[in-house]
């Protein structure tokens, strides 16, 4: 018969099992690392460009449909796609070649972008501006400024807006001009880009041009950090909207000062305060 077991030994024992346990209770409580993502590389765009280059109409839609769904991946791609749309395509398969360049967001789809923007037709129009937007570049902010001046609505409306996108500070008087003719898109771009003499000028527009426009530029002004517009600017303009004394302005005011962020400067904040506080009665 075998002798029983010393209460020291068992102790041994049961502190080596919960010593055990515990450290598998640690390691599992851990939540497991999710494997880093890798960077998205280049893709492989010979196949596709080997459609574009096949003649057939139906391998050519194929390789399109491919690079658009590469995106900007497959931009290596740029070149061949414009090379197509410069030689020519059907409208429909036009379109989809502009789309595709958009989809790259290569700078070396914007010369050929920049033709057919000044198409005939306005879908191609349309489409072509808002690929501009996305390739980017010398061109496409030249092309854009140009079509500010569209037969088109949406057109003119999607170049103003494009302009504020590229960062085009050099358009800020073409903006001017557009805004002065209806499109209203322009005044957002022109609060995007503007300097503190170009910001005044937008702000002088309050009481000329409907309310909800201008201030759909002032208000990026009033959001751009301190490195970008002085604070003695945004200052300015928000003493013009407090001297307008009206609900519009009140309402607005509000809206900014619940949205500055918290490392807002401490002038600003306090100047949009007071006006708040200043426009109240015109809320009523």
């Amino acid at each position: 018969m075998r002798a029983p077991t010393s209460f020291p030994a068992l102790r041994r024992v049961a502190l080596a099992l919960a010593l055990t346990c515990a450290g598998e209770s640690s390691v599992s409580a851990q939540p497991a690392k999710a494997p880093a993502a890798k960077p998205a590389g280049k893709v492989d765009v010979g196949p596709a460009v080997q459609k574009l280059k096949s003649g057939d109409e139906a391998q050519i839609r194929a390789g399109l449909d491919d690079l658009r769904i590469a995106g900007s991946g497959a931009s290596g791609a740029a070149p061949a796609v414009a090379e197509l749309l410069a030689r020519g395509l059907s409208e429909p398969l036009a379109q989809q070649a502009i789309d595709t360049l958009g989809d790259l967001e290569s700078p070396e789809g914007s010369a050929v972008l920049a033709q057919y923007a000044a198409h005939r037709t306005v879908a191609i129009r349309r489409s072509a501006v808002k690929a501009l937007t996305r390739t980017k570049g010398p061109a496409a902010a030249a092309a854009l400024r140009k079509a500010l001046g569209d037969a088109d609505a949406q057109v003119r409306g999607n170049a103003a807006s494009g302009l504020g996108a590229l960062k085009a500070k050099d358009a800020v008087p073409d903006l001017f001009a557009a805004l002065d003719h209806k499109v209203n898109e322009a005044a957002a771009s022109i609060g995007q880009l503007c300097n503190a003499e170009q910001c005044d000028q937008l702000a002088g527009k309050l009481g000329k041009l409907p309310f909800d426009v201008v201030t759909g530029g002032l208000e990026p002004v009033l959001f751009r950090p301190a490195s970008d517009i002085s604070d003695d600017a945004k200052i300015k303009l928000i003493g013009r909207l407090r001297e307008l004394g009206t609900g519009e302005a009140n309402r607005f005011l509000k809206d900014v000062e619940k949205r500055l962020p918290k490392e807002a400067s401490p002038r600003v904040r306090q100047a949009v305060e007071q006006a708040v506080k200043a426009t109240t009665g015109g809320s009523q």
